[in-house]
């Protein structure tokens, strides 16, 4: 059975007197541990079927099932349980409290979540997705204090720390330079061999090469969808100059992120 399972979605938008067509009936099935990425123009229905899929929005006809459940015609509450179980989601903009610690940001997902979990609970668990994504000494501090790269990574913990089953990723590398978008992608890779499921849009081609599957949408419909070795995030930009390339080699050792 697959994990996401989307059969003739359509998503239509009122503007004045006309109805305007997101998503105009797609069909698409995203199985347990695969790496996809979600291309297309502006327009083309792309974040649309992200919000979809992360259940921030409702289809107009069509059915949905996550995990084996139906959940296109759910409560607000209901999805919103889904949401902080089922689901973890990283932006372009990080959407990081600016006055917060690092340790902080990642408990918030917590602060909602059905699981009875103390503060001290909440804030092991924040310190071990923080560890997991390379900032162990980097908990106390606030995103001011912080690269764009770290920053991410923040979003990234903040977005495991309820231990999804999948991790939506809406243009995760668009705010980072090319050799901070390598270490990210590197983590998203890293992730998805330990099992994790994720769904990722962006616009750019080099980014699509580093997943297991390409999905195309053009004016609301799959327009391709096809397999393909993934490319090493380290292989992504071979422009590269050597000195960058050995700064890589460095901090994928050290786990660190500049």
């Amino acid at each position: 059975m697959a994990l996401i399972e989307l059969t003739g979605i359509t998503r239509s938008y009122r503007s004045g007197k006309l109805s305007v067509d997101a998503l105009r009936g797609i069909d698409l099935e995203i199985d347990h541990g695969e790496l996809v990425a979600v291309m297309g123009s502006s327009g083309s229905g792309k974040s649309t079927l992200m919000n979809i899929v992360g259940c921030l929005d409702r289809a107009t006809k069509g059915r949905y099932r996550l995990a084996g459940e139906d959940v296109s015609a759910h409560s607000r509450d209901r999805l919103a349980s889904i949401r902080n179980r089922i689901l973890g989601f990283v932006f372009q903009d990080f959407h990081l409290l600016p006055r917060t610690s690092a340790r902080e940001n990642v408990q918030i997902p917590l602060l909602y979540t059905e699981e009875p979990l103390s503060w001290n609970a909440m804030g092991a668990r924040a310190e071990a997705a923080l560890e997991s994504v390379g900032l162990g000494d980097r908990m106390d501090h606030t995103p001011a204090e912080l690269s764009g790269g770290q920053q991410q990574r923040v979003a990234i913990a903040r977005a495991l720390v309820t231990r999804p089953s999948v991790l939506l990723a809406d243009e995760p590398t668009g705010n980072l330079d090319t050799r901070t978008t390598v270490e990210v992608i590197d983590m998203l890779q890293a992730l998805n061999r330990d099992g994790l499921t994720i769904v990722m849009v962006t616009h750019e081609p080099e980014i699509a090469r580093a997943a297991s599957r390409i999905v195309t949408l053009r004016d609301g419909l799959v327009r391709s969808d096809r397999q393909q070795e993934p490319v090493a995030a380290d292989a992504l930009f071979p422009d590269l100059d050597e000195e960058e390339e050995e700064l890589l080699g460095e901090m994928s050792a050290a786990g660190g992120v500049a």
